[in-house]
């Protein structure tokens, strides 16, 4: 088998949205709005088009990986530019065989090129733990409100670079969507059954918790 990760080019748009469909489908919604996220997020001053990228198994897109930048700031006003990752995805055959690590080690060598240090994503920790992320809090970065959600994790890219400092957390505003918008979307594409499962409590439950 061959793998190959490349940028993203205009050709594979509808391919990667496609995937990103099928990859969050249910998962923690009933339907998913991700693949909207991915359709408006390459026309956003936020996204960062060489942290684009898919990888490919014998010449077909099997996941994705997309980058906005973010930034860190401290109560004396230094601000420090960071990234961060998502929607990131790898077809469900093909998941729990290394490709998503493939596709992050990759995308964390490239940022590192562009001068980037620090990773911060929001997702379910048995995700990126074991890829090395570790919780916010432990790198004493917070929301603005000064609480830490528990699927709020980081990676220094170059060791010490955080410094133990204290720190507030700044997304990009791409992923404040127009629900209705997405729906809109969604309802122009193939349909997709949207139904319960399990996952969208776990999910529920962790974006409304936090650490202590």
């Amino acid at each position: 088998m061959s793998i190959k990760i490349r940028n993203e080019e205009t050709k594979d748009f509808k391919t990667v949205e496609e995937i990103t469909r099928k990859s969050f489908y249910n998962l923690y919604i009933q339907g998913c709005t991700e693949h909207y996220i991915v359709h408006i997020l390459r026309k956003h001053k936020d996204f960062i088009k060489e942290l684009a990228f898919v990888i490919e198994l014998d010449g077909e897109i099997i996941g994705n990986i997309m980058y906005t930048k973010a930034t860190l700031h401290q109560d004396n006003g230094q601000i420090k530019e960071i990234v961060s990752f998502g929607p990131v995805c790898v077809l469900a055959e093909y998941q729990r065989k290394g490709y998503g690590k493939i596709l992050l080690e990759h995308s964390f060598e490239k940022a590192k090129e562009l001068g980037y240090d620090v990773v911060v994503v929001i997702g379910s920790p048995s995700n990126y733990v074991g890829r090395g992320f570790k919780s916010c809090k432990r790198f004493n970065i917070s929301v603005e409100n000064g609480v830490f959600p528990t699927g709020m994790m980081a990676i220094e890219l170059n060791e010490g670079t955080l410094d133990g400092k204290k720190w507030t957390y700044y997304g990009s505003d791409v992923m404040n969507i127009d629900e209705k918008e997405a729906a809109r979307f969604d309802d122009n594409l193939e349909t997709m059954e949207k139904k319960y499962q399990s996952s969208q409590e776990e999910f529920y439950i962790l974006s409304n918790s936090t650490l202590m």
